[in-house]
């Protein structure tokens, strides 16, 4: 979860909100790629996760990191709890789950490269203290009084309001893991077609990067326990948003959802204030209850929309978030997908194409069938994984058109990625599949055994 946002300009007006939004608009030569991927760190010894403090914990890999690569040591009341270097951020989830959320990118060979070197940094670091990382949708076997608590305050606030709105929000906050892509747009027209493509079309990601079918050591019915999750967290601000597909909808829009999810908190000073619950409408009057007569700041704005969970967020970019963390290869399959899809006019209109007619109710029914049935679930008849085969076919194209050389001009373009992805569609097996088989012939039922097939 993100590190607190900058921006002191207080906000005057509602028309504030939806100008820093409009804000992100780019021309298409500025669009960029920003990565986002998170981990589970283990003792190799216990298989159990990493504390936060001890020779082989969070703190070690945070202080390795530091001290041998020259990350620049993040603090907030005296814990380390991230690192920041060359526009890229490594920030802590709830249960000690390791995030690198990546500097912006050209190309996806940059963005490969730079994931490629975090993952070399921190297997360094992990060896030396007999540590290792598993990329994957949810925690195989860890109960929930296994996790460790990590010692940022919004995490504090966060865990026992999870438990009023809804049933599997602690679950979410420390034993699930994503990978995500963070994407531009040019305009307010082009925002409304890449959030409408991508909360269409987010099941379809769903089902390629399933990885999570074990959670508390057993056999769930789901190819992705994590999406299941999602279900049952929080309501208010979780799901795929039917407002978005509406007559009008645009920035106003989405600023006034906004204003209405409930606030987690307001960050001052290095302390996070206690805001559950509370309106931000009532912050932009400067009657909030926790803070009477202060209004709120772009900074404060910034932090609200970290906290809001749909399957596609829009801030000052588009965040993608319907995927299951992974093995390396689909972490750059990830942004692969989704680039050439959006970022390229002829594929996105294609994708449009395939889900414009979709109803609410046909969008809800399928995000709700996709974390069970995988390329099971239908939609007009059509198994998902037809609709894969025809997206990835629009994304291959659209990657092609792109033209992105690597560094060395040895790879013409940016299609290779996408290979792990084809692979699945074709075999109609994601990788939640391969690892149900393994438990039952090579592994012996023996879970355990995912640690040392999967690590990174």
């Amino acid at each position: 979860m993100s590190i607190p946002q900058e921006g002191e300009r207080e906000i005057e007006k509602f028309s504030d909100l939806v100008e820093y939004l409009e804000a992100g608009s780019k021309p298409k030569d500025h669009w960029r790629i920003g990565t986002e991927k998170k981990k589970f760190g283990y003792s190799k010894k216990s298989l159990a996760p990493l504390q936060y403090n001890g020779k082989c914990s969070i703190f070690e890999i945070l202080k390795g990191l530091s001290e041998t690569f020259g990350w620049k040591p993040l603090i907030e009341q005296d814990h380390l709890i991230g690192l920041q270097k060359d526009g890229a951020n490594v920030s802590l989830e709830p249960g000690g789950q390791l995030e690198l959320s990546g500097a912006l990118k050209e190309t996806l060979h940059e963005t490969c490269v730079e994931v490629s070197n975090h993952l070399a940094e921190v297997k360094t670091i992990a060896d030396r203290i007999g540590a290792g990382f598993i990329g994957l949708g949810a925690a195989p076997i860890w109960s929930q009084t296994d996790m460790p608590v990590m010692p940022k305050g919004r995490y504090s606030l966060m865990t026992p309001y999870m438990a009023e709105v809804g049933t599997h929000g602690k679950q979410m906050m420390y034993r699930t893991c994503t990978v995500q892509v963070n994407l531009d747009f040019s305009s307010e027209a082009d925002m409304i077609k890449k959030m409408r493509v991508g909360l269409a079309l987010q099941p379809v990601a769903t089902a390629l990067f399933s990885t999570s079918p074990f959670f508390d050591g057993k056999k769930t019915p789901y190819k992705s326990w994590r999406a299941r999750i999602w279900k049952d967290t929080d309501n208010k601000r979780t799901g795929i948003l039917p407002f978005v597909f509406d007559q009008g909808f645009g920035f106003e829009s989405w600023v006034d959802y906004a204003l209405d999810v409930p606030m987690y908190f307001v960050y001052r000073n290095g302390n996070y204030i206690n805001a559950l619950g509370q309106s931000f409408r009532k912050f932009l009057a400067g009657e909030l209850p926790c803070l009477p007569g202060v209004k709120p700041t772009l900074g404060d704005w910034a932090d609200h929309l970290t906290t809001i969970f749909p399957e596609v967020r829009l801030k000052q970019f588009i965040e993608m978030r319907g995927a299951d963390a992974g093995p390396w290869s689909q972490i750059c399959a990830l942004p692969a997908f989704w680039v050439g899809l959006i970022y390229d006019e002829l594929s996105l209109d294609g994708a449009w194409e395939i889900c414009k007619n979709w109803s609410d109710i046909e969008r809800e029914k399928l995000f709700y069938e996709v974390p069970k049935l995988g390329f099971k679930a239908k939609i007009r008849g059509k198994e998902i994984q037809e609709v894969a085969k025809e997206v990835l076919d629009l994304s291959k194209g659209g990657l092609q058109r792109r033209a992105r050389a690597n560094t060395h001009g040895t790879v013409i373009d940016e299609v290779g990625f996408l290979e792990p992805l084809i692979n699945s569609a074709e075999s109609g097996n994601c990788l939640a599949d391969e690892i149900l088989t393994k438990y039952e012939s090579t592994w012996a039922q023996d879970l355990s055994r995912i640690y040392g097939d999967y690590s990174y």
